[in-house]
Order: structure tokens, then C-alpha cells, then sequence
């Protein structure tokens, strides 16, 4: 019984020493993810329409939408104001969810939404987690 107690104690003292790299890899990740979405509104990666087409310059919420897009995937990327961070790219993400996808269908299959629920819920729980030990927020407060 004493090796079954070692083992689950071994791999919570693992599960707890990864947990703070993986959430900071995570976010580091879909952030960059996060960029190249954002990027697409000004033509990169096939644009928005597949052909390298743009949003138009100052348009709403296209143009608007991209900036936010980019500014937030920094920002979370490198952990500076994470917080605040995702919970703009979480409300970004929402607007574009009911704006654009649930006209054609409540049900993010049917309307190719499930990218923007995602970053939604993803940015949610950084806001509510925060960045992980691997961000500048995390040196900031280790400098305090």
C-alpha cells in the first residue's frame, strides 16, 4: 500500500511542478496562434479570403478587430498585463462569435465559429489562471 501512496504522491509532485511550465507553454502557444488569426485580417496567411485580400484600412470591426487580435496575442505572449490581455481577446473573441458566426447558426459547427468560442474560453481561463511562472508578469511580481 506504501508504493501505491508513493506513486500517487510522485505524480502529484510532478502534475504540481508542471503545471505552472505548461500553463506558461500554453499560453505562449495559443497566443502565437492567436497572432497569425490576426495577421490574416491584414492579407498574410491566404488573408481573409484565401486569396491574401485584406480588411479594409479603419474598417469596423474588421480592421479594429485584427489590431485587437495582434495587440492581444503580444501581449499574452510574452505575459506582460495577461490578465487584462485576455479578457479583451476574450471579449474580442465573443463579439466576433455573435456578430459574425451566430447569424448563420447558433451552433458554432454549423456556423465556423468554434475557432472564436475557443479563444474565448481559452483567454477566460488565462484571465482567471494568469500567465504561468514564465512571463514578464511573473517577473515583475518576483521583483516587488
Amino acid at each position: 500500500m506504501s508504493d501505491t501512496t508513493t506513486t500517487t504522491e510522485r505524480e502529484l509532485d510532478l502534475v504540481t511542478r508542471l503545471r505552472g511550465p505548461v500553463i506558461s507553454l500554453t499560453r505562449i502557444v495559443v497566443a502565437a496562434l492567436f497572432f497569425c488569426h490576426g495577421v490574416q485580417g491584414f492579407g498574410a496567411f491566404g488573408g481573409v479570403d484565401g486569396q491574401g485580400g485584406s480588411v479594409p484600412f479603419g474598417s469596423w470591426p474588421g480592421w479594429w478587430g485584427s489590431v485587437l487580435e495582434l495587440a492581444v496575442a503580444v501581449l499574452v505572449g510574452v505575459g506582460l498585463f495577461t490578465r487584462a490581455a485576455a479578457v479583451l481577446g476574450s471579449g474580442v473573441m465573443a463579439y466576433a462569435y455573435f456578430t459574425v458566426h451566430a447569424p448563420m447558426a447558433l451552433v458554432p459547427l454549423l456556423n465556423m465559429g468554434e475557432q472564436a468560442v475557443l479563444y474565448c474560453w481559452v483567454f477566460l481561463l488565462f484571465a482567471l489562471i494568469g500567465p504561468g511562472p514564465f512571463a514578464i508578469d511573473a517577473l515583475l511580481r518576483r521583483r516587488r
